[in-house]
């Protein structure tokens, strides 16, 4: 049995992490086995997200501490959190590949993203959703594409100017 103040610190510790995250993904693990779990949260911590089983008493305690209403509408049965700091998409994808990938019984049920409420559906629109690396290449060869045609439609008169003094020249060491 935990004491009192051994719940009192779990609640102001995930309250600290709920109000630091970028996002929080509330997932039903009822069915999972030990060790589909311990891969689940081995390939998490690797990519940076927590995961952790928690109880809902607890769990809404931290979020009303942390000021994260929305996600208590998720507080139901057995409960786990994959929380991240730095990127949104991954922790969406890591848990929607892991249910597609491994057949898993795991159930996403919701979210929080800042203070904005995620549905089911939302995180696998978002897991959907290309990397950031992949995202920040697209934007910079998207901002590279009208430099290129500038420079291609600036130097075709000199190309062209190149083009007829090299024919010239081939013109006048055959005569």
């Amino acid at each position: 049995m935990i004491r009192r103040e051994q719940k009192e610190e779990l609640i102001k510790e995930l309250a600290e992490n709920l109000g630091k995250c970028q996002v929080a993904i509330a997932t039903d693990y009822r069915g999972i086995t030990a060790k589909e779990m311990v891969l689940l949260r081995r390939h998490l911590h690797e990519q940076g997200v927590d995961y952790q089983v928690i109880k809902n008493t607890l769990a809404r305690f931290a979020a009303e501490k942390a000021g994260k209403k929305g996600l208590e509408e998720f507080l139901t049965g057995p409960l786990a959190l994959a929380i991240s700091y730095d990127d949104v998409i991954k922790p969406a994808k890591i848990l929607s590949d892991h249910i597609r990938t491994a057949t898993s019984v795991l159930k996403i049920k919701g979210g929080i993203l800042g203070d904005r409420v995620l549905t089911a559906a939302d995180i696998a629109s978002l897991a959907a959703t290309p990397s950031r690396e992949v995202l920040l290449a697209q934007l910079i060869g998207r901002m590279k594409s009208p430099i290129y045609s500038l420079h291609f439609v600036l130097s075709a008169p000199l190309r062209g100017l190149v083009g007829a003094l090299q024919a010239r020249a081939r013109q006048m060491e055959g005569a």
